[in-house]
């Protein structure tokens, strides 16, 4: 029984992300009207190179992840805005990359972009790379707000390591406060919550899967 037990975990946690059984869900299939940018896919991020575990330009979440999304989709449009989605569910492998990455400090490629102000020993200790990642357990999503495409002034970019990207942080310009505050406000209806040291992250409130980290390719 034990073994049957073990084979069935070992199933969930690295089966194929597409069959009807599993519990990742394309967000482009379940909401074809949500914009999304798969950072990790290529190499727009702060590595510099696809990350390992993303095999296609695709977002992933959980069912009811997906399903609250796209109910924070549909005031955005209300709004004559729409989602922009950058990461959804991570696999530990591409958890484990990050952390490889961030032990390497010579790597610095991206520095100037994604962390100028911060030394890539630091990187660790203050939190910005981390061994687990809420994103594994499938309903964590990294995101922004577009009009007509053109993605909303933030303050900061997607994943930029500093205070700035707080998201209440008192230096930003009020106008990108304001468009950080219209995300909340939107990602908080549709039953989600937002990291406070990054504007763009936001967990489903009543997560389906809170203490399973998954190891589940994108693709």
């Amino acid at each position: 029984m034990f073994f049957l037990l073990l084979l069935i975990t070992l199933t969930l946690m690295t089966g194929c992300a597409t069959s009807p059984d599993s519990p990742m869900v394309r967000l482009s299939e379940t909401d074809p009207s949500i914009a999304l940018d798969a950072k990790y896919f290529g190499s727009d991020n702060f590595i510099g190179r696809p990350i390992r575990g993303y095999e296609a330009s695709e977002v992933l979440l959980s069912r009811e992840a997906a399903a609250a999304l796209s109910m924070a989709q549909a005031e955005a449009q209300s709004r004559g805005l729409s989602l922009l989605v950058f990461d959804g569910y991570r696999p530990q492998r591409a958890v484990n990359h990050f952390v490889e990455w961030g032990a390497d400090l010579a790597d610095t490629l991206n520095q100037t972009t994604f962390y100028p102000r911060v030394p890539k020993a630091e990187l660790f200790e203050r939190g910005y790379i981390a061994e687990r990642s809420g994103h594994s357990r499938g309903s964590t999503v990294d995101l922004t707000l577009t009009r007509d495409s053109v993605m909303l002034d933030m303050g900061t970019p997607f994943d930029f390591f500093d205070e700035l990207s707080h998201t209440e942080h008192s230096a930003v310009a009020d106008s990108a406060m304001a468009n950080r505050m219209l995300l909340r406000s939107i990602m908080t209806n549709a039953g989600f919550r937002n990291y406070v040291n990054e504007w763009w992250h936001y967990t489903l409130v009543d997560e389906p899967y809170p203490d399973t980290y998954f190891d589940i390719p994108v693709r």
